[in-house]
């Protein structure tokens, strides 16, 4: 007996059918780490129901953005979509979309044990020069017959389950009532798909991307299992893949530049607390102790406090952000990874496996924190928190009094400091904590009880910077009177820099110019230091004064280390820059465009780049071995030891 087919109506149907595609997903993920799980040890049985929960929203990400064209010509207003014919152009139109990306999903199951990342748009470049790609793809169906016959299976399942519905037209006394009701409907079906595509609707938050897949798991390499490769082949596909180069042999590269540290057994290793405070949006153009030659020596700025810690910390000459986000800034910070022409965090590579600076001391013993007023899951922090080994992540969701909200990005610096401080008290020590403010941010606004405490300048952010400067002076002095303060290690620096005012800082040295300070209660870290630092230095300068022993890979240098090379690079996605003693470099396709001397020439007006051959090779050397390590390290996912 033939099986009854249900009609139903248009907006029912497409329900239907998407809820059937996120099963199907599910079934996929599920098929992926049954034929991959020798490559996920440990994982338990909850671990996996919250990999399924968190992969839901990948899943309807996905499939919003590969079913665009059936969803519209399901519900556009007109008679016409009930017509048998254009059913059935819409259903072939839904199976050949659909059963390619369950295809797709499939085939990942093996080319994930080559790479052990899910594939991304790279995998296009990958095999764009190779000749016998289809008898490679006919060997793949021999080898892997098992993972062809699933794919099938669920292929013919799709086909199924789809035809046990179909759409009813209305009845003709309804159909005025609903092309009016159709009308109404089509705008709020598209937003919601929009939001669903996106993965939320809060202004501060980020399309989802492959990195927010860390937030579902204990250990970054389950993250693959949290995706689904359309998502992955559809959020990387505008992304440049970087370029593997050979500019120089093994030998030669390794001279040249090596991220590779063998620090060995060099004293005991010293357990001290390590508290990173990020402040958004803190150029040095700001801070009136590091522009002491500004103005005649009269320069004051607008952070008076910050001025006074600086007078009893390290510092240095130069110091410098590796991007111009935060999503750079994170990476940069806890890994040592800095963005290159693509941030890391929504490159191709944001789930390779890491060495992040929380991870490394876990193995020491290290309890773990990030804090970040904005709502969890701004921004992307929590998911990189997680992939950098952070063990909790407090945000919005974790703070009590939601008054202290300020309405667009977060909880007020001066009560979430205080935050800070209370929930570092119950901490056991040896400690990594690190807290991310966010009141100096666009609109730049001050609490209501605060408004004209603060000089205004000549710029809206600076009254800000006055209050956020506030707010750390009251963090320090409840910090003081903490047990765990004496020893503690206080890293403070910023996100990026943000308005500039001074013309000294408009160009491409001095809109990168951060503050890098090391503040340890009465130890000797102090004064500043003649030397280009960056944010990527600060892991390997952390791990160097706890006397980290262990192997790890950082690009960035140990600022404690006098012997070795003072330099710093960053790039705007198109330009690179090198700065190296007093001079940069900047680079375009590979060719060195303009060397300043950027101590004599703050303006950068005078190109040298035909007037000093010696040092300009001796930079751009320096320069494509960067390059070449960063871009070879990330395509191969060598990024630990």
């Amino acid at each position: 007996m033939k099986s009854r087919i249900r009609p139903v109506g248009i907006y029912a149907a497409l329900l239907y059918r998407m809820a059937l595609m996120m099963f199907i997903f599910t079934l996929c993920r599920t098929g992926f780490y049954l034929f991959n799980h020798k490559m996920f040890p440990g994982l338990t049985g909850a671990e996996f129901l919250s990999i399924l929960r968190g992969g839901l929203m990948f899943d309807i990400s996905a499939l919003v953005y590969i079913n665009v064209l059936f969803i519209l010509a399901q519900i556009i207003p007109f008679e016409v979509r009930y017509n048998r014919i254009y059913q059935d152009i819409s259903r072939y139109l839904f199976f050949i979309i659909n059963g390619l990306a369950i295809a797709i999903n499939c085939a990942d199951f093996v080319y994930y044990r080559f790479v052990l990342k899910r594939a991304t748009a790279e995998v296009f470049r990958t095999f764009q020069n190779e000749s016998g790609l289809l008898r490679l793809l006919f060997r793949f169906q021999i080898d892997y017959w098992p993972v062809v016959l699933f794919g099938l299976a669920l292929i013919f399942l799709m086909i199924f389950l789809y035809n046990r519905i179909k759409t009813r037209s209305p009845l003709p006394h309804t159909r005025i009532r609903a092309f009016v009701l159709n009308l109404f409907a089509v705008p709020v079906i598209i937003i919601f798909f929009i939001v669903a595509a996106r993965g939320g609707y809060r202004h501060s938050t980020r399309p989802v991307s492959i990195s927010n897949a860390a937030k579902y798991v204990k250990n970054p390499r389950d993250a693959a299992i949290v995706l689904n490769t359309p998502f992955s082949l559809i959020r990387t596909f505008d992304k440049k893949s970087l370029i593997r180069y050979s500019f120089f042999d093994d030998k030669k590269l390794n001279e040249l530049y090596n991220p590779h540290y063998k620090p060995g057994k060099k004293g005991e290793f010293n357990p001290c607390n390590v508290v990173v405070i990020i402040l958004e949006s803190f150029s040095r153009e700001y801070i009136g102790a590091l522009n002491r030659d500004l103005d005649g020596g009269s320069y004051r700025g607008y952070s008076p406090f910050l001025d006074s810690l600086i007078g009893q910390s390290l510092t240095f000459t130069v110091s410098l952000a590796n991007g111009k986000k935060s999503i750079d800034a994170m990476p940069s910070i806890f890994a040592s990874i800095p963005s290159l022409e693509t941030p890391y965090v929504i490159s191709h590579y944001a789930n390779n496996t890491i060495n992040g600076l929380p991870r490394l001391l876990k193995d020491k013993g290290y309890y773990s924190a990030f804090f970040h007023g904005a709502p969890n899951g701004s921004m992307g922090f929590d998911s990189f928190a997680r992939m950098a080994g952070f063990d909790d992540y407090f945000g919005l969701d974790q703070y009590k009094d939601k008054n202290d909200f300020d309405g667009m990005w977060g909880v007020w610096d001066e009560p979430f400091l205080d935050f800070f401080c209370k929930t570092i008290d119950a901490f056991t020590q040896p400690f990594f904590a690190s807290v991310f403010t966010v009141s100096s941010h666009h609109p730049f606004r001050v609490p209501e009880k605060y408004k004209n405490k603060f000089p205004k300048g000549p710029a809206p952010i600076l009254e800000v910077i006055g209050y956020t400067d506030y707010a750390l002076q009251k963090f320090f002095a409840a910090s003081q009177e903490r047990p765990w303060f004496s020893n503690t290690l206080f890293v403070i620096t910023a996100d990026h820099t943000n308005e500039t005012v001074r013309k000294e800082f408009q160009n491409d040295f001095g809109s990168y110019c951060i503050p890098i300070i090391f503040y340890k209660p009465g130890s000797c870290l102090n004064g500043i230091k003649n030397k280009i630092a960056q944010q990527i230095d600060i892991m390997p300068t952390v791990l160097a004064y706890l006397n980290y022993d262990g192997e790890y890979i950082a690009f960035g240098n140990n600022l404690f280390d006098d012997s070795a090379e003072s330099f710093a690079f960053n790039t705007n996605g198109s330009t690179y820059h090198l700065y190296m003693k007093d001079h940069m470099i900047e680079m375009i396709d590979n060719k060195v465009v303009a060397l300043y001397n950027f101590i004599n020439d703050r303006m950068l007006q005078n190109n040298l780049k035909n007037s000093n051959d010696s040092l300009r090779t001796m930079m751009e050397n320096k320069l494509r071995a960067v390059i070449q390590s960063y871009n070879n390290r990330l395509i191969d996912n060598n990024m630990i030891p």
